[in-house]
């Protein structure tokens, strides 16, 4: 059902209910063998807002956003987008489904017929690690074939994830299947390798 098309190195982040916020409103949890990531669909345009209920009602959200410019008749001005838009990632328990589900702006949660379905802590791990890293990225097209790649020295190193190349550029594509939706990342062709 899932391929990992990424993987942070080291042990993948853990969900709980308590949560240390770090810059740019990424969240990382301390371990809780009972929650589980799962991808919240949200009413369009309410990512950020469903993102802070969340946190306000004690669960962790991620909501990684990326900078775009867009244009106006008489401006142009940068903003910042959800990379995932219509979702928001969330980690809770079966018993606080419920508070996730009563959040305003939240219309369903992700799964197969009626029962949700968790996102692999590997895959939350590396869109923690993009978003930490602070290089430029963007939604890109959802991606099943292509060559796997591995980076190799960087601060993403240890990253797998599938090789994609525009004009003179190279990027990592980390996706998450069951939405599918993907993230690119731009890298240096020196810091990249096949995975064997």
């Amino acid at each position: 059902m899932l391929e990992y098309s990424c993987r942070a190195s080291g042990p993948a982040p853990h969900c709980a209910t308590e949560t240390a916020v770090l810059d740019r409103g990424l969240a990382r949890v301390s371990p809780d063998a009972e929650g589980h990531w799962y991808a919240l669909v949200v009413q369009p345009k309410h990512e950020k807002a469903v993102d802070e209920y969340l946190r306000r009602r004690g669960l962790a959200a991620l909501c990684p956003t990326y900078q775009a410019r867009k244009c106006w008749s008489d401006r142009i001005k940068v903003v910042d987008l959800p990379l995932f838009a219509g979702y928001v990632f969330s980690c809770f328990s079966y018993a606080q489904r419920i508070v996730a589900l009563g959040t305003a702006g939240v219309r369903s949660i992700v799964g197969f017929g009626a029962k949700p379905q968790p996102i692999p802590e590997a895959e939350i791990a590396a869109l923690q690690s993009i978003r930490t890293a602070g290089l430029p990225m963007r939604p890109w097209p959802f991606l099943q074939a292509g060559q796997r790649v591995q980076v190799v020295k960087g601060c993403l190193a240890g990253l797998e994830g599938i090789l994609a190349r525009e004009k003179d550029s190279f990027r990592v594509v980390v996706s998450v299947e069951m939405l599918m939706r993907s993230v690119a990342v731009e890298v240096e062709r020196d810091c990249i390798a096949p995975v064997k």
